[in-house]
């Protein structure tokens, strides 16, 4: 008991100095570049009605990537960047040209807590500077403690596999046995069959060593150290925290089950870090709370029964949180050819259907495709059907006859945005004769979606028509149905899922060979506008918008009076925005955003918003 106290005062004097450095929490700043009247209201986000809502009670769909895995590696000693420069460039062009406007942002226990009970300030200042950069673009941020096979002091120098997440001392206390995979093909088999990264696993979840404990306590010391060094204006733009990535029990205890782990010890971890949360000044911000990660897994030997079945109604201070990769398609074996129309509807749906039973929304904040090696080929067909199945959970084929159950517009973040992608110098499980350069540099993984060119500029690594997309990233009302045809190539053919059907042959017309967006919504009575993010694809001159609030080409700027126009995002970043401003409170509305027919005729506006008005009343009344 003497030790557990001392413990327990090392890290009450711990949260004293952090309140006592950082004084009284700063003054909300100005709001950012580009900001216009309603942007500073609307950027708290919250659970609403089993939305994501701002603080202009609009439903927020939240897009963008995870930064990054560079955190699993020692070469810039745990961050995502080797300093605040590199995370503000990476900012700007995830916002310019990934089109994102959230971030998935990694940290690692192990140089959050280098030593037992001794947090590393240093480390954590490094990371909110990091943090603070992709704020001040105006992007949305939620922090996750990773880890992957519990930790990398768990492998051997000369071991082909490395991990990330627990610190050494963590790794000490278990004693646990010789690493070893036996005959592992891919990195995620070390998950099931990894003697030591089973016991470690284990070990944290049934808290042994206080394990569990510690963690906890690091993760309140971070977020006190968050919230005490941002800005008000600045956290306001966090949206919440993910606790643990990707948790698995390591072994079932006798008589145990997948889902009766998640119930009696992974839910209850989650109960003790949202009040860790609450305790750290977050009480107003949603756990993002992962299942056991084969909830999901669409290969049947690997699923296992969870998605937090007996946690009850989780409701607006948790987020259901999970990821999704097409093991099949990775595999090479179970799954040949490429991806196709709605291939991840029914998977999507499954996440749709979770969070709504649960009383909650849903973010996949993972999910992607390798982008080199034997599978690689799949990628573009693979991440156009995942980001199909985030915009509706049906296939194109059906969704223009069957709108009305396409179901809410979900978020998500594709792993990865690493900018260091292919010029590593990691030194593989501290082993100087095993460099990694390559790919992500971790575990023969290579997913990031951009690079640094020789010049030291960011450049995307997929095409940008599947990367930088049209989406509502904020609905004044409810959003009702939504799509978005984003033509992305695989090599020189050019994927169309989504056609206009030729029963509404004006709108076909006007859309031609172009990308398009469709949203059907109700308006809430409220002032401020429904957005769009404009890709870069959709400059202001070729952009039509054909809509129950009027049909213009080349949108005009912004004004609170005017009902279509365009606007930069906040953030100083050179994106876009397109602006609906909806009068009335339950009115159907729709909006055809596309940059397809160059200069067209009134007529043909005209038609195509007759053709959209019969078709919306047809399908929602």
């Amino acid at each position: 008991m003497s030790k557990l106290r001392a413990r327990l005062l090392g890290v009450l004097v711990l949260l004293t100095g952090f309140l006592t450095a950082a004084g009284a929490r700063p003054a909300a700043a100005d709001g950012l570049p580009d900001s216009l009247w309603f942007d500073q209201p609307a950027a708290t986000l919250t659970v609403t009605n089993g939305r994501f809502t701002d603080g202009l009670g609009r439903e927020v769909v939240l897009r963008g990537y995870n930064v990054s895995g560079e955190t699993k590696l020692e070469e810039n000693s745990g961050l995502p960047f080797a300093s605040v420069a590199d995370a503000a460039k990476s900012a700007t062009a995830l916002r310019a040209l990934g089109g994102g406007n959230s971030v998935r942002f990694l940290l690692s226990w192990a140089h959050a807590e280098p030593a037992r009970g001794q947090v590393d300030s240093a480390y954590l200042a490094a990371a909110t500077d990091q943090m603070r950069a992709f704020l001040d673009a105006g992007i949305r941020v939620f922090p996750d403690f990773h880890q992957d096979l519990y930790s990398r002091y768990l492998f051997n120098t000369g071991s082909w596999y490395s991990g990330d997440g627990a610190p050494k001392w963590a790794v000490t206390a278990g004693g646990y046995p010789q690493e070893s995979c036996g005959i592992c093909l891919f990195w995620g088999q070390n998950i099931t069959q990894n003697s030591a990264v089973k016991a470690a696993q284990y070990d944290f979840w049934h808290n042994s060593y206080g394990l569990q404990d510690a963690f906890l306590s690091t993760a309140q010391a971070a977020m006190t150290y968050v919230r005490q060094h941002l800005t008000t204006a600045e956290f306001a733009g966090v949206a919440g925290f993910d606790p643990f990535n990707e948790p698995y029990a390591g072994t079932y205890d006798s008589g145990q089950t997948s889902r009766t782990w998640e119930r009696d010890l992974l839910w209850p971890f989650y109960g003790k870090f949202r009040a860790r949360m609450d305790a750290a000044g977050w009480q107003d911000k949603p756990a993002f709370v992962e299942p056991n990660l084969f909830w999901n897994s669409n290969i049947s030997s690997q699923k296992q029964e969870g998605g937090l079945l007996d946690a009850g109604t989780l409701g607006p201070r948790y987020v259901f949180n999970t990821h999704f990769y097409d093991q099949k398609a990775i595999s090479g074996i179970l799954m040949w050819g490429k991806a196709g129309d709605g291939q991840y509807a029914t998977d999507f749906a499954a996440v749709r259907d979770r969070a709504s039973a649960a009383g909650t929304t849903a973010v996949v904040s993972e999910f992607g495709h390798p982008l080199s090696g034997t599978v690689s080929d799949k990628a573009p067909t693979v991440d156009k059907a995942m980001y199909q199945a985030l915009d509706s959970r049906l296939p194109g084929s059906s969704w223009w006859t069957g709108t009305a159950s396409s179901g809410p517009v979900l978020s998500g973040s594709q792993w990865q945005w690493d900018i260091y992608s292919g010029r590593h110098h990691e030194l593989m499980n501290d082993n100087p004769d095993k460099v990694l350069t390559s790919g992500d540099a971790w575990n023969d993984e290579d997913l990031s979606a951009v690079r640094l060119d020789d010049s030291g500029a960011v450049v995307l690594r997929q095409d940008a028509r599947l990367l930088d997309r049209l989406y509502p990233s904020a609905t004044a009302g409810s959003a009702l149905a939504f799509t978005y045809e984003d033509r992305s190539r695989d090599g020189s053919t050019t994927l169309t899922w989504n056609p206009v059907p030729s029963t509404l042959p004006q709108v076909s017309q006007l859309v031609g060979a172009g990308q398009y967006g469709l949203l059907v919504w109700r308006s809430d009575g409220g002032t401020a506008p429904t957005e769009f993010h404009l890709p870069a694809s959709f400059p202001a001159s070729a952009t039509t918008v054909v809509s129950d609030l009027g049909a213009t080409v080349s949108p005009p700027a912004y004004t609170s009076t005017t009902p279509i126009a365009v606007a930069p995002e906040p953030g100083g970043t050179g994106s876009r925005r397109l602006l609906l401003t909806a009068p009335g409170s339950g009115t159907l509305h729709y909006a055809l955003v596309t940059n397809g027919a160059s200069a067209p005729s009134s007529t043909l506006l005209n038609g195509a918003r007759t053709e959209l008005a019969a078709w919306a009343a047809a399908r929602f009344g």
